[in-house]
């Protein structure tokens, strides 16, 4: 992968059902609840349009639907890409 792109924010899901705790000490259900995330990015090259999915760990920092983020990807194989955040 030694191309790079820019790619738009497509769709951003919040994966309800794995809850990460992080407090030790909680006083409901929800205190401290961090979830993980699942964005799809979409990315054209050499005007063909592609689509990636990217894991977000809970409590790292999520873009929001519409920005921008950078890929990278295969030149022999555009569809072999990375989402960089």
């Amino acid at each position: 992968m030694n191309n790079q792109t820019d790619g738009i924010v497509a769709s951003v899901k919040k994966q309800w059902w794995l809850k990460v705790n992080k407090k030790a000490f909680r006083w409901g259900p929800m205190d401290g609840a961090a979830f993980p995330h699942i964005i799809t990015v979409k990315y054209t090259v050499d005007g063909k349009e592609y689509t990636k999915k990217a894991w977000i760990n809970a409590g790292s920092p999520v873009p929001e639907e519409g920005s921008t983020v950078p890929v990278m990807y295969s030149a022999e194989q555009p569809s072999e890409a990375k989402v960089v955040l």
